[in-house]
């Protein structure tokens, strides 16, 4: 089959990985990592050009290498060849190679944040979208010192400490890092080690797995782990444990 795969630039070393190992004809394109501090709506408007642009490429279908991550992929519509995408919450189902293990280790190690060795390394990559980012439009970037040369030493400290509550991250305790044998030395995982230790968190390195997008690439989509998305039809979350399904469109 030829195949346009359209992925999150965090997995690129896992994506070019596989793909030396498919029998497939496989065109990768990534794209940034930014796409989802922009929210759902600017992330869902620029895969969907991405899809639209692969549409007229030849292609036999279009893979998803995302989660549902927020939505960002409710509404993406399959116009004349299929979507295909893996049925996951977030990128860490496809690092972890099945959406049971994620949702097991979740249960067993609640208050849990991970790092990959993509996620660290593209983080600081993002500037294409740090203006239009909802952190940068609510103030959260901003570091406790700018803040109080700003606003003064008690405001800037309140504000701080009030904006810093919205993060996300108060209410973790664990740092995992997941090692995925793509990494060229062991820096990221001493990056993660040192970040837990800044934080207060434990710190956990555990191995993960590339079969599920393996099987992404290779074209075996059991329904049990991949969505199909025919054309004409549209990506919806499920509300259950099939985490994403489809619909009729309009359009």
């Amino acid at each position: 089959m030829r195949l346009k795969l359209i992925s999150c630039e965090v997995l690129a070393r896992e994506m070019t990985t596989v793909l030396t190992r498919t029998p497939n004809q496989v065109e990768l394109e990534l794209l940034s990592m930014g796409l989802h501090e922009i929210g759902c709506e600017g992330m869902r408007e620029r895969l969907q050009d991405a899809i639209d642009r692969a549409d007229v490429g030849g292609f036999d279908a279009v893979l998803l290498g995302y989660g549902l991550c927020n939505n960002g992929l409710v509404g993406l519509q399959a116009r004349s060849v299929p979507l295909v995408t893996p049925r996951a919450h977030d990128c860490i189902t496809l690092l972890l190679g099945n959406k049971q293990r994620y949702f097991e280790y979740f249960h067993n190690h609640p208050g849990v944040y991970f790092r990959s060795s993509g996620w660290l390394d593209q983080r600081n990559h993002t500037e294409e979208f740090n203006q239009l980012s909802i952190a940068r439009q609510n103030g959260l970037h901003q570091s406790r010192e700018e803040l109080i040369a700003k606003y003064g030493e008690d405001n800037g400290q309140f504000l701080f400490e009030t904006l810093g509550s919205q993060t996300q991250t108060r209410h973790y305790l664990q740092l995992t890092f997941i090692e995925m044998g793509v990494e060229p030395d062991n820096g990221f995982e001493k990056q993660a080690e040192s970040e837990a230790h800044q934080r207060g968190w434990r710190f956990e390195k555990i191995s993960g797995d590339l079969s599920l997008i393996q099987r992404m690439v290779d074209g075996y989509w059991d329904d049990g782990e991949f969505l199909v998305v025919p054309p004409g039809e549209a990506i919806l979350p499920a509300h259950d444990e099939r985490i994403i399904s489809t619909t009729e469109t309009s359009a």
